[in-house]
This record gives C-alpha cells, structure tokens and sequence, in this order.
C-alpha cells in the first residue's frame, strides 16, 4: 500500500480532521511500538511500509515492558496537540488496525505475538 493511501486510511479510521494530524498520530504510534518490539521485528515491519512511515520506527526495538496505559502516555505526548490518553488509546487502535492491514499476515502475526495480553485491543 502506497503512503497516500495508508494515511487515508488511518485518517478514516481515526477520524483525524486532517491528513496532517493522520500523520503525526501515526509516527506517534509507530514510534512507541518500536520501542515495545524486540529485536529486528521493527525493522521487519517498517520494510513492508512506506518509507516516509517506516522512518518512525527504529531498526532495533527497545524491547521495552509496559502496558497499554504507557503506551497511550508515550502516544499522547509525542502526538501533543492537547491529545488526551483516551483520544491516544483511540488514535493508536486507528493507526495499528491500519498499519496491521497493510502488511503480510506472517508480518502481522509477528509484530502481535510481542503485543501482551493488556494491548490486545490494538490487534486488529
């Protein structure tokens, strides 16, 4: 899937009013699930993006444990735009069921399989 249409997808999903807050939101995202994976799986699901996408994500996860609450903290602040957690917890569900969509099923199982149980609803 090219980047236009990704980020009209996420801007869909998430209802963002623009393409431009689409954006941020999903580098936001993207940023704090690199941080979540392990190992080379960030690296693995950013080949299967677009590149103006895969650039949020690291090479190496951080391999990082937390919950879904830090997650939606981390979202919050670097989407910034006054974005509260909930409107992050929503925001990072829009962005990775889109994300999720446009990749490999074997890319999507794995990039899940690192996803606890309390981050579920940010499967697809």
């Amino acid at each position: 899937m090219d980047y236009d249409a990704l980020i009209k997808r996420i801007q869909a999903a998430g209802e963002f009013p623009d393409r431009d807050h689409a954006r941020v939101a999903a580098e936001a995202v993207l940023s704090v699930l690199g941080e979540r994976l392990a190992g080379h799986e960030p690296a693995d699901f950013a080949a299967q993006l677009p590149p103006e996408l895969a650039m949020a994500l690291p090479l190496e996860g951080g391999r990082q444990t937390f919950g879904v609450e830090e997650f939606d903290r981390r979202v919050a602040e670097r989407e910034g735009r006054g974005c509260s957690l909930a409107r992050a917890h929503a925001h990072a569900i829009a962005v990775m069921q889109s994300v999720l969509e446009a990749v490999t099923p074997g890319e999507r199982d794995d990039v899940a399989a690192q996803l606890p149980a309390e981050l579920v609803d940010l499967k697809p």
